[in-house]
């Protein structure tokens, strides 16, 4: 498939018309990316915009003691980049990011997006939605690490990406949510008692999603 029509799926660029998205893929890229490939590392300068076509990646920070530090995941149809200046002809990120799987990417020119269209007032509305998104993301983590107990952080995992809880070992888990491995076995069974999940061959199955949301909000909200 052609850059031209991947650009065309992309929720990202709907609002263009036919002449728009021609300028647009003169200045784009397709790249290919390998499981575990650094996309790129923080604090380092990228005069790139990136997108996620297909596949899974992660941003994570490395702390003093060389230990990985899991922040959040990035999913099919979104930014890759963090937006921090938007004066800046160059990006940096707040964080690594990785893939998780084989993942295409979009790679945009940075300096010549922001001439063609941010500059004109065009891509404005979706490139705030995108930096809002992140921001919010940034709260998750926020809540995830500093406010939300073993049970909230493993509720909010299940109901937001349930998918990605069934794809990981138990260890994996624990070691994103930092939490013990058996202090997970202990709250999949107390929810599953409390007929919130069910456990079928080692997945994990919602029974009440209400229920489970309304674990991790409570917490959030006192």
């Amino acid at each position: 498939m052609s850059v031209k029509n991947i650009l065309k799926q992309q929720d990202f660029f709907t609002s263009l018309n036919e002449e728009q998205i021609e300028q647009l893929a003169l200045i784009t890229s397709l790249r290919n990316y390998e499981k575990e490939y650094i996309l790129y590392y923080e604090q380092e300068a990228s005069s790139y915009l990136y997108l996620l076509v297909k596949g899974l990646a992660k941003a994570y920070k490395i702390d003093k003691h060389e230990n990985e530090t899991f922040l959040y995941y990035m999913y099919e149809n979104s930014m890759l980049s963090e937006i921090s200046d938007v004066h800046a002809n160059t990006l940096s990120s707040f964080s690594n990011v990785a893939f998780v799987e084989e993942s295409q990417v979009l790679q945009i020119s940075y300096k010549k997006f922001k001439e063609l269209f941010l500059d004109k007032n065009i891509l404005c509305r979706e490139f705030t939605n995108a930096i809002i998104e992140r921001s919010l993301q940034m709260q998750s983590l926020i809540n995830r690490e500093f406010i939300f107990d073993a049970v909230s952080k493993v509720s909010i995992m299940l109901h937001k990406d349930l998918d990605m809880f069934n794809k990981l070992k138990r260890h994996e888990i624990s070691l994103m949510l930092h939490i013990q491995p058996a202090t997970l076995s202990r709250v999949l069974n107390r929810l599953k008692r409390n007929n919130i999940i069910d456990i079928i061959h080692g997945k994990v199955a919602i029974l009440n999603g209400r229920e489970l949301e309304e674990i991790y909000k409570d917490k959030a909200d006192e």
